[in-house]
């Protein structure tokens, strides 16, 4: 096999699967040719007894002499005793968040980072990338078990880092530990109120004292939106009888208005540009306000282990329990997938025993026809 040189490294084809192209004057150092058709310098190398994976850099901004020269410096400092600082986890968490961040919305990347600082880092911090194996992530995993929420939410987050070390070729493709480790089941938390408890938070609502959080708390019942969306609303985005959010979990969507949550966004003094606006500052109403407006509302209501987001989850299964399919109750709710909307399809106790009844006429052959008689 020919020495590596530019011209070679350019000339080089994608094929259906990733192929490594090596050189034959500097062992462990080759060019990566994607299937994408990108191409990427790697070193991999052995030092004492554990394998060293090491992305160099693209041949469209490097050379193939800058490259080689690279993985000599590297091989130098692996034999010396030296760490390479890029391998370290908390490097490549780093790298990882800056590459990632773009995509996730900024309520989601302040989430996740809380879970790497306070979770994940305390355990991996100072570890090579490449050293930490299926049961240290194991072995972190169920030292967590007393907060399984924060470790179920932690594990994808660590997933991510682990997936832009294979790419950076810091680990050995496929070597993800975290994948195949099975999650904590928890108790199902999700609330549906019945039409008596709906009743009694209609009427809470209706005898609440004078608040900014009253008419928002009614426009949640009303839409089946997040809090979120709701309490960060702009009269910009109220149109035409519809809401237009710019912005939302799953990115811009159209919310449409029964005639009762019309009323409630007309009776509102357009004052400000946010349609709920903070009471002491510029921006919409904090959500510790309409926390603690909540917490009240749903004593007085007798509702007091009803989250407010479990407004959400009933308005879904009261559509569907009203005869809504499931993919329009997922358009209501602003879903990407028809499972998402599925978990919201409660059905009580009497609906089940009704359908089970049906279903024993009609498969005992007891169903009545049109005209009287029993059809077989």
């Amino acid at each position: 096999m020919p020495r590596l040189t530019d011209a070679r490294v350019r000339d080089l084809r994608a094929r259906k699967t990733t192929r490594n192209v090596r050189d034959t004057t500097l062992a462990g150092f080759g060019v990566r040719v994607l299937p994408g058709g990108g191409k990427r310098f790697f070193l991999h190398s052995q030092h004492e007894g554990q394998r060293v994976w090491k992305i160099l850099g693209d041949p469209a901004t490097m050379s193939v002499a800058e490259a080689r020269a690279r993985a000599q410096a590297l091989l130098v400092s692996l034999r010396s005793g030296q760490r390479d600082g890029e391998m370290l986890f908390e490097r490549v968490a780093e790298e990882a968040f800056r590459r990632h961040g773009r995509q996730w919305k900024p309520g989601t990347l302040m989430v996740n980072r809380s879970y790497l600082k306070n979770h994940i880092l305390p355990r991996f911090a100072g570890q090579r990338i490449a050293d930490i194996t299926r049961q240290d992530v194991r072995d972190w995993f169920a030292a967590m078990h007393a907060t399984p929420v924060s470790a179920d939410r932690s594990m994808p987050v660590l997933s991510v880092i682990m997936t832009v070390a294979e790419m950076d070729g810091l680990r050995p493709e496929g070597s993800n530990p975290c994948k195949g480790i099975r999650r904590y089941r928890r108790r199902n938390r999700e609330r549906f109120l019945s039409e008596a408890e709906f009743g009694r938070l209609g009427a809470a609502l209706c005898c609440a004292a004078p608040s900014p959080a009253v008419p928002l708390i009614r426009l949640l019942a009303l839409t089946g939106c997040r809090s979120s969306e709701i309490r960060t609303l702009r009269w910009a985005e109220y149109r035409d009888g519809h809401i237009f959010l710019r912005d939302s979990k799953t990115g811009p969507r159209t919310v449409w208005l029964s005639e009762a949550a019309r009323r409630v966004l007309d009776a509102l003094a357009r004052t400000s540009p946010w349609v709920f606006p903070s009471v002491r500052g510029a921006g919409p109403m904090p959500g510790a306000t309409l926390t603690r407006a909540w917490f009240r509302l749903r004593v007085q209501a007798g509702l007091r282990d009803v989250r407010l987001h479990d407004l959400r989850h009933s308005y879904a299964s009261a559509a569907i329990a009203s005869g809504e399919t499931v993919l329009a109750a997922g358009r209501l709710l602003g879903h990407n997938s028809p499972e998402t909307t599925l978990k919201y399809a409660h059905h009580t106790q009497s609906d089940v025993e009704n359908a089970a009844a049906a279903m024993g006429a009609v498969l005992g052959g007891t169903r009545r026809g049109t005209g009287g008689g029993t059809r077989p």
